[in-house]
C-alpha cells in the first residue's frame, strides 16, 4: 500500500465528510486520520519488524468506514461511490456498495445506479485477503453471486484495468500479517 500523503488526506476530507455517517464531520475526519496514520506507521516500521513478535491494533467499525470513505474519495473512484461495512465476530461482515455506472452502456440486468448488499466472511492467508461472499442483494432482491463478477468486469473495463473476480485474493498493506473481527471492530496484527 502506498504511503498516504497528508495533503491528499486534506483534499479528500470534504468527500469523507459527505459520505460518512453516523459520526459527525469532525469525528469522521479524525477517525480516517487515525487509521491512515496507523497504517503509515506500520508500513514504515515493517522492515524492522521481521522477527519481532506480532502486535495488534483495534479499529472500530466507524473508523474503518471513515477510512474506506477516505480511500474512495482520494482515489477518485469512478464506479464504486460508497462502501459501508457492518462487522461481526469470526470475520463475518455485511456491507452496502453504491455503484454508479451513469452514462455507460450496460447489460440489461444492470441499472446506472445500484445498491448492492452482501454478507460473507473474509479470509486471510500469507499476507493476502479474500472475501467469501455468501449472499448478494441488488436493491431488495437476492441475486446470484455471479452478478457481482459481471459488475466487477464492467467496472474494470470502464477503468481500463484488468478484470478481476469476487474470488480474487488481495495483498494486505505492507506490514499487516493478519486481521480478525469482533462485534463492531477489526483487529489487525502486524
Amino acid at each position: 500500500m502506498p504511503v498516504l500523503k497528508k495533503r491528499s488526506l486534506i483534499v479528500a476530507a470534504v468527500a469523507v465528510l459527505a459520505v460518512v455517517a453516523p459520526a459527525g464531520p469532525a469525528d469522521a475526519l479524525q477517525e480516517a486520520k487515525r487509521v491512515v496514520q496507523a497504517l503509515d506507521r506500520i508500513y514504515k516500521e515493517s522492515p524492522a519488524r521481521t522477527s519481532a513478535p506480532l502486535e495488534k491494533m483495534d479499529f472500530t467499525e466507524s473508523e474503518l468506514n471513515s477510512y474506506i470513505a477516505y480511500r474512495i474519495a482520494s482515489e477518485k473512484e469512478e464506479v464504486m461511490k460508497e462502501l459501508r461495512l457492518k462487522i461481526f465476530e469470526q470475520n463475518r461482515i455485511e456491507g452496502k456498495i453504491f455503484i454508479d455506472l451513469t452514462g455507460q452502456k450496460l447489460p440489461l440486468l444492470l441499472k446506472p445506479q445500484m445498491n448492492l448488499y452482501f454478507e460473507g466472511n473474509f479470509e486471510v492467508q500469507y499476507g493476502y485477503l479474500r472475501l467469501d461472499f455468501k449472499k448478494l442483494f441488488l436493491e431488495e432482491r437476492q441475486v446470484p453471486l455471479m452478478l457481482l463478477d459481471m459488475i466487477i468486469y464492467v467496472a474494470a473495463k470502464l477503468g481500463k484495468t484488468d478484470p478481476t473476480s469476487i474470488n480474487d485474493w488481495y495483498k494486505l498493506p505492507l506490514g499487516i500479517k493478519d486481521m480478525r473481527t469482533g462485534p463492531g471492530r477489526v483487529t489487525i496484527y502486524y
